[in-house]
C-alpha cells in the first residue's frame, strides 16, 4: 500500500475510534452499559491524545505529519457530529472465489484478498469478449468506488460539510471546505475547488486561531496552487502547442489567458509572506510563484527580488540543439492520465508504430500506425483493440515466435485493494488485427495490482518467458509472478518453485546476463523495502545475491534498467531513487537551488561481467541530483556511441511540477543535464518513456508519455524531434531461430575505426530498454565519425554461438539471422513508404 493510502486509512481509522469515544457522551450512555466497541473508541482516543500531545511539544514522532494535515481535523469534526456509518467512508472490503492460490499458498482472508470474485462467463464467450466484458465492469466500478479515479469521497465529504448548522465553528467550516476542495480536485472540478478554498480563505480572520498554525498558509497555498491549474487547464491543455509546460517557458508557451497565473501568484506571496524561510512550504511556494511568472511572460523582472529563483537555474551548461515538441504535427499527441508506450514495427511495413495505454480504466489502448513519413493515422478501431482498457505499462515480445509483435498490458498499480484488475496479453494475428488471449494462454487466472514486468527467455530454451513485478503489502497478498513459456504457447507461473515471488511492492523490474554465463538475472526495484538482484542458477531457481553485492539501495526506488553506460562490454545497472513520502517537490527544488537534500539519489552501479558491482554514483556526477523519475529509458541522442537517458519525472500531487529530465553521457565516464538546453524539460508527469527513428531520418527522437494519476490531470503526449548531429550509425535487428525470435538477450559488438585511427568497441544488449516504456528491439549504434564498422559481433544466448561480420557500411539496417553466415543489408534512410525486406527465419 502507498503511504498515500496508509495515510489515508489510518485517518479513517482515527475518526472512526474517536467517534466511537464521544458518542456515549453525546448519547448519554450509561457507563454500564458501554459496548466493548465504545470502550475500545475510548482507549484508542486516549493514547492517540497522548502521541499528539507528545508530537506537539517535541515537533518530533509519526505524529507529527498527521498533525499537519488538515484531514485530520476534518476527520475528528466528523467523529463529534452524528454521521454516516464509517464504513460509508472506508474502502469496501472484497472477496475472494478461492481461499487456495494456484500455487498452493493458503489465501489471505476473504475481506483482505484482492482476487476478484467469481464472474459468470456464458458459453460461448471467446477470452477476447470475456476480458472485454471484465474491463468494462471494472471501468463501472472505479468510477465510485476507487480513491484514486472514483468520486465517492466527494460525496461523502459534500455531506459532511452540508450536515453543518449555522451556528457551528467557524473552523468546521473551513476544514470542511478545505476537504472537499482537495477530493474535488482529483476529479477536475477546478472552479468548485476555487469556490470551497475561497471560502476558506474568507474564513482564515475568524477561524484561524481555532485552528493548528501551519492550516492558514496551506489554505493559501492550496488556493494558489488550484489557480495555477485552472490557467494550466485553460491555456496549456485547451491551447495547447509544442511548447507549452516546456521549462523554461517562453514563446508559445507563454498563456494567453493569465488570469490563473495572476491570481496564484498573489496567494504564493502571502504564503511566502507567512512562511519560514528556507521551509518546505517556502520553497515550494517560491519555486511555484517564480512558473507562475514564466507562464504569463513577467519572469524574471515580474518575480519581487527576494523571492527570484536565479536565471542559471533554468539554464544548461553546455551547448546542445533543442529537440522540438512536433506530437501534435505527427497526430501523436493523445490527451490522457499516465501510461505505457511501446514503439515497434507491428504491421511490417518497415515503420516504427505506436501504442500507448492509460491508467483510466475507462481508457482505451490507442494504436498508431505511421504514415510512411513520420506522421501517425490512429488503427486502434481497425486492429479490434476497442474495449481495452486501462493500463499503466506495455511491454512487447513475440511470445509464440510466430514473427508477429505481441504485447503484455499491466493493470492495477498503485490501486491497493482496488487494484486486482486482469492483465492482458494481446497477441498480433499478423493481418493488421490484435486479440486477447489472456485467459486462452493461462495468465488470467489471478488478479493483482501491478504496473511493471519484463520479458526473457531466463531458462534458455527459446522462448519468452514473462515476469511481473506485483504490488505486495498490507493486507494486498500480491507475490510477483513467473510465467514459464510451455512453447506451445501457454503459460504457467513457477514463481515460488523459482524462487523470485519477492513479496514486497515492485515498481520496476530488469533482466540482464550479469555474469556472463547466457542465463539472465533479474533485478526488483522495490518501493520502501529493499531491491532484490536474483542470481539465475541456470537450473530454473534463483537466489537473491542483492545484498553481497551491495545493489539493494535506494530503498525507495521505481524505475531501473540493465545497460551498458561505459561500453567495456558489461552490463551495469540503473536504479532511481523514489522516496515518495517524503516531501518531494520541495526536496526537487533544493537540488535545483544547490541544496542538499534528506532524501537517497539515485545509483549506478557499474558491472564487472563477473556478477559483482561498484556504486559510481557519485564518479559519473549523478549523487548531487534528486528528480523523481516514474518513466525512462536510454538511447545514443548524439551517436557518439554512448547511452544518454531520460527521466519522466513527477508524483501523484499536483504541486508535482518538475522538469523531467536528459542526461547526456560524456564517453561513459560522466553525465551532464542537457535537459533545458535541448527543450526537454515538460512539467507535466513524465511517465513511459521511448527512444526511436519514427521517421527514418537517421537519429532517435524521444516520445514520451505524459499525464498525472488523478482524472483531473490529464495531459497530452510529447514527441521530441532529433535535429541531427551529422554522425554515422547503424541499426542492427537480430532474429532468432535456436535462441528465441527477437534475440532478447543476445549480445552485439560493433568494433569501428575512427577517424584519427584509433580502435574502440561499442556493445548494445537487446532488450527494450527502461522498465517504463519500451524502445524497439532493433538496436541502433551510434559510430560517431566511422564511416563503416570493421567487425560485427553477434552473441546468442541459446545455441551460445557467435557471428562476425566485417566491413559493413554506415548508416543502413543490418538484419542478422541467427545460423546464417550471411547479413542482410538494407537501406535506411526512406522517403516513401516502401515495405521492408526482411528475410524468414
Amino acid at each position: 500500500m502507498r503511504f498515500r493510502d496508509k495515510y489515508r486509512v489510518g485517518l479513517v481509522d482515527i475518526s472512526a475510534s474517536m467517534a466511537t469515544a464521544v458518542r456515549p457522551c453525546r448519547t448519554h450512555t450509561p457507563a454500564g452499559a458501554m459496548t466493548s466497541e465504545h470502550a475500545n473508541g475510548v482507549f484508542f482516543a486516549t493514547w492517540l491524545i497522548r502521541q499528539l500531545v507528545n508530537a506537539l511539544q517535541t515537533g518530533r514522532g509519526p505524529w507529527t505529519r498527521l498533525l499537519r494535515s488538515p484531514l485530520l481535523a476534518c476527520l475528528l469534526l466528523g467523529a463529534c457530529r452524528e454521521q454516516p456509518a464509517i464504513e460509508s467512508v472506508a474502502p469496501p472490503s472484497t472477496i475472494t472465489d478461492q481461499l487456495t492460490h494456484p500455487s498452493g499458498r493458503e489465501a489471505d482472508s476473504p475481506s483482505t484478498s484482492v482476487m476478484l470474485p467469481p464472474r459468470e462467463t456464458p458459453r460461448g464467450v471467446s477470452g477476447h469478449q470475456r476480458m472485454l466484458r471484465l474491463l468494462a465492469q471494472l471501468a463501472q466500478e472505479t468510477a465510485q468506488q476507487n480513491p484514486w479515479l472514483g468520486r465517492k469521497m466527494v460525496d461523502v465529504w459534500q455531506t459532511r460539510l452540508d450536515s453543518l448548522a449555522v451556528n457551528d465553528p467557524k473552523h468546521h467550516f473551513l476544514i470542511g471546505h478545505m476537504a472537499l476542495a482537495r477530493e474535488e480536485s482529483r476529479l477536475g472540478a477546478e472552479t468548485s475547488v476555487i469556490e470551497h478554498l475561497t471560502a476558506a480563505h474568507a474564513l482564515l480572520p475568524t477561524a484561524q486561531n481555532r485552528m493548528p498554525p501551519h492550516i492558514p498558509n496551506q489554505v493559501r497555498y492550496r488556493l494558489g496552487l488550484a489557480y495555477l491549474r485552472l490557467g494550466e487547464t485553460q491555456n496549456c491543455c485547451a491551447q495547447h502547442s509544442g511548447e507549452s509546460c516546456i521549462l523554461p517557458i517562453a514563446g508559445q508557451g507563454i498563456h494567453k489567458r493569465p488570469h490563473g497565473s495572476r491570481e496564484a501568484s498573489k496567494m504564493f506571496l502571502e504564503v511566502l509572506a507567512h512562511a519560514e524561510p528556507g521551509s518546505s512550504d517556502f520553497l515550494k511556494a517560491q519555486w511555484l510563484l517564480n512558473l507562475a511568472a514564466m507562464t504569463i511572460g513577467e519572469y524574471p523582472q515580474g518575480v519581487p527580488a527576494e523571492f527570484r529563483i536565479p536565471t542559471g537555474v533554468f539554464e544548461s551548461q553546455e551547448v546542445w540543439p533543442r529537440f522540438p515538441n512536433i506530437a501534435e504535427e505527427r497526430g501523436i499527441s493523445t490527451f490522457n492520465l499516465s501510461g505505457g508506450a511501446i514503439v515497434h514495427d507491428f504491421d511490417g511495413d518497415g515503420w516504427f508504430d505506436v501504442v500507448t495505454s492509460t491508467l483510466d480504466p475507462a481508457g482505451p489502448l490507442r494504436f498508431f500506425v505511421n504514415s510512411g513519413d513520420g506522421s501517425f493515422t490512429e488503427h486502434t478501431a481497425a486492429a479490434g483493440l476497442t474495449g481495452l482498457s486501462g493500463g499503466l505499462n506495455l511491454e512487447q515480445a513475440d511470445y509464440n515466435n510466430d514473427g508477429y509483435m505481441d504485447f503484455v498490458v499491466l493493470r492495477g498499480g498503485w490501486f491497493g485493494e482496488h487494484g486486482s484488475h486482469p492483465n492482458s496479453l494481446v497477441r498480433n494475428n499478423g493481418d493488421g488485427t490484435f486479440t486477447d488471449v489472456t485467459f486462452a494462454v493461462g495468465l488470467g487466472n489471478r488478479h493483482l495490482p501491478t504496473q511493471t514486468g519484463a520479458w526473457s527467455d531466463y531458462d534458455n530454451d527459446g522462448d519468452l518467458d514473462l515476469y511481473i513485478g506485483n504490488e505486495h503489502d498490507g493486507p494486498v497478498d500480491a507475490p510477483a509472478q513467473l510465467f514459464r513459456n510451455n512453447g506451445d504457447g501457454t503459460f504457467r507461473d513457477v514463481a515460488r518453485a523459482a524462487g523470485v515471488e519477492n513479496l514486497r511492492y515492485a515498481k520496476g523490474v530488469s533482466w540482464g546476463d550479469c555474469d556472463g554465463d547466457r542465463f539472465p538475472e533479474l533485478y526488483v526495484s522495490n518501493l520502501n523495502a529493499p531491491n532484490r538482484l536474483y542470481h539465475n542458477r541456470g537450473n530454473g531457481t534463483f537466489v537473491d545475491v542483492a545484498a553481497e553485492r551491495n545493489v539493494r539501495d535506494p530503498t525507495y526506488s521505481f524505475p531501473t534498467w540493465f545497460w551498458d553506460y561505459d561500453n567495456d562490454g558489461h552490463l551495469d545497472l540503473y536504479v532511481a531513487s523514489y522516496q515518495i513520502d517524503s516531501d518531494g517537490l520541495s526536496s526537487v527544488v533544493k537540488s535545483y537551488l544547490g541544496k542538499s537534500f534528506d532524501e537517497e539519489p539515485a545509483r549506478l552501479y557499474r558491472g564487472d561481467g563477473q556478477g559483482a558491482f561498484t556504486d559510481v554514483t557519485a564518479e559519473v556526477q549523478l549523487a548531487d541530483d534528486y528528480t523523481l523519475p516514474m518513466g525512462a529509458n536510454f538511447g545514443d541522442l548524439d551517436y557518439d556511441g554512448f547511452l544518454d537517458f531520460y527521466l519522466g519525472t513527477g508524483t501523484p500531487e499536483y504541486e508535482a511540477l518538475m522538469p523531467n529530465v536528459m542526461y547526456r553521457s560524456h564517453a561513459g565516464q560522466r553525465f551532464t543535464d542537457i535537459t533545458f538546453a535541448g527543450g526537454f524539460g515538460h512539467l507535466q508527469k513524465g511517465h513511459a518513456v521511448a527512444f526511436a527513428d519514427l521517421d527514418r531520418d537517421g537519429d532517435l527522437d524521444v516520445f514520451a508519455q505524459t499525464g498525472g494519476a488523478f482524472p483531473g490531470d490529464k495531459f497530452h503526449d510529447t514527441l521530441f524531434d532529433n535535429p541531427g548531429f551529422g554522425r554515422h550509425w547503424l541499426a542492427v535487428q537480430v532474429i532468432g531461430r535456436t535462441s528465441n525470435r527477437d534475440g532478447i538477450g543476445t549480445r552485439i559488438e560493433a568494433v569501428i575505426r575512427a577517424a584519427d585511427g584509433t580502435t574502440r568497441s561499442i556493445f548494445r544488449h537487446v532488450n527494450s530498454g527502461g522498465s517504463f516504456g519500451a524502445n524497439p528491439l532493433c538496436q541502433t549504434l551510434g559510430l560517431d565519425d566511422a564511416t563503416r564498422v570493421e567487425k560485427l559481433i553477434v552473441r546468442w544466448p541459446t545455441s551460445d554461438t557467435e557471428q562476425v561480420f566485417h566491413q559493413l557500411p554506415a548508416d543502413q539496417l543490418i538484419i542478422v539471422l541467427e545460423g546464417v553466415p550471411n547479413c542482410h543489408q538494407e537501406p535506411w534512410l526512406k522517403t516513401t513508404n516502401t515495405p521492408a525486406v526482411t528475410p524468414s527465419p
